[in-house]
């Protein structure tokens, strides 16, 4: 489903470039003007629970999918689970149905950015929105992957959320990853 990705200097997969906007895409035979790239980005913001939360997403269309990059500071350390409680950390990553950050009840903010977004009606697990958990170092996470669910144009006006607890990717109908923690609209960049 995704293929982690970390290249310091900001390189797509198994690719050199000149940058430009006329570089070339080995292998594809297109430009970057002609495969005409799509970017955009989420600025994070933590809500009441974990207000010192700050980063960016950034998705960028590559061929056959898109690149999605998050650089995240500020996550609450990690605390394991007990019988009747969820752990906190790794934190679950995905994008919601609406682009709301509206906090609205603090004791469960960001509910107005509704449910997984699942244009396929997959069941949990499988959304096109399911990314992988982000594991904070230090109170930091920075993470790239490839997804081929969708491209840039499909999320924008969509909200991504950071989760207080991992996502076990199998319950229904949104893996149990507990309140929602940040939140950031994606918009065209």
């Amino acid at each position: 489903m995704y293929q982690l990705y970390y290249d310091p200097n900001n390189h797509y997969p198994s690719q050199s470039y000149t940058p430009s906007d006329s570089y070339a895409y080995p292998n594809y035979g297109a430009t970057r003007s002609e495969a005409n790239i799509t970017t955009a980005l989420a600025r994070i913001n933590g809500g009441p629970l974990a207000p010192d939360i700050k980063g960016t997403v950034t998705f960028k269309d590559i061929p056959e999918g898109t690149m999605v990059c998050i650089n995240v500071t500020g996550l609450p350390p990690f605390k394991p689970g007990t019988e009747s409680t969820l752990p906190i950390g790794p934190h679950g990553f995905h994008i919601h149905e609406n682009g709301v950050c509206e906090v609205g009840d603090p004791s469960k903010p960001f509910t107005a950015a509704g449910e997984h977004w699942n244009p396929t009606n997959q069941p949990h697990g499988n959304h096109a929105g399911d990314f992988p958990v982000l594991f904070s170092n230090g109170g930091r996470a920075y993470m790239c992957f490839f997804t081929n669910k969708f491209k840039v144009s499909d999320v924008i006006g969509k909200a991504v959320i950071i989760h207080e607890s991992p996502d076990d990717y199998r319950s229904q109908p949104a893996g149990n990853a507990g309140k929602r923690l940040a939140c950031g609209v994606i918009q065209r960049y």
